[in-house]
């Protein structure tokens, strides 16, 4: 049988790659980010996997995107949203253009992505959608008023089409990453943390595997993943 196809946004060096490795195994994988560069590289290492250039941003290049990877890989049935915008700042001090830019990535793209896979999900009466999160999405710390809105909104509408989908066979899940990811960003800025302080990319897209298929019999859809290390910034 052919296999499967799994869509895979924000594909970086760290969480986004990780995934792309590991539902490799097991999918033909499409990736979708804006670095084309980066992409190539990991489609050099990661057999099945294949990079699709896209700004998450603009509305009418992701159509056309998940257009080509219709037609080229099949409809995906399972679907993970990983890209993120963010930017630090008060509410004082950000810029309303890029709160705006940020909602179009975290939010109105996964309306777009599910509202473009889900059809054919229903219709085989199976499929997963899941997008990774962090703990913005649950309070709104001072200096995250520049996405925090975003990234709850963005849970919020997981639930909604949770609720709608769970009972057609198609699981969505919120996946929030309460830690600090080990990628060569963060070994900089946090360099007087020991190496378990990190919560690493590997692991991140092996739990996120298993939720993508969970049996139905018990889903999970709010899903917290943190290191041993980790002070429980949230509840």
């Amino acid at each position: 049988m052919e296999q499967e196809v799994c869509l895979i946004t924000g594909v970086g060096p760290g969480t986004g790659r990780a995934l792309a490795e590991r539902f490799a195994q097991g999918y033909r994988v499409a990736m979708l980010a804006r670095n084309a560069e980066r992409m190539k590289t990991v489609e050099q290492a990661v057999p099945n996997a294949k990079g699709f250039p896209c700004d998450m941003a603009d509305a009418d290049q992701l159509q056309a995107t998940l257009a080509t990877v219709r037609a080229e890989l099949g409809a995906p049935s399972v679907v993970i949203h990983n890209a993120v915008g963010g930017v630090f700042g008060h509410f004082l001090d950000i810029d309303p253009q890029v709160l705006q830019r940020n909602f179009q990535v975290n939010v109105l793209s996964l309306l777009a992505l599910a509202q473009a896979t889900a059809p054919a999900m229903i219709e085989a009466g199976r499929g997963a959608i899941l997008c990774t999160g962090n703990t913005a999405a649950y309070r709104g710390v001072e200096t995250f008023a520049g996405f925090a809105p975003t990234k709850a909104a963005q849970r919020i509408l997981c639930e909604s089409m949770a609720r709608h989908l769970g009972p057609k066979g198609v699981h969505v899940a919120y996946v929030a990453i309460d830690a600090i990811i080990d990628v060569p960003w963060t070994r900089r800025r946090f360099a007087d943390k020991p190496a378990d302080f990190f919560c690493q990319p590997k692991d991140i897209a092996a739990e996120c595997w298993h939720v993508a298929h969970q049996p139905r019999s018990a889903w999970s859809f709010n899903v917290l993943i943190r290191p041993y290390r980790e002070p429980w910034s949230i509840s």
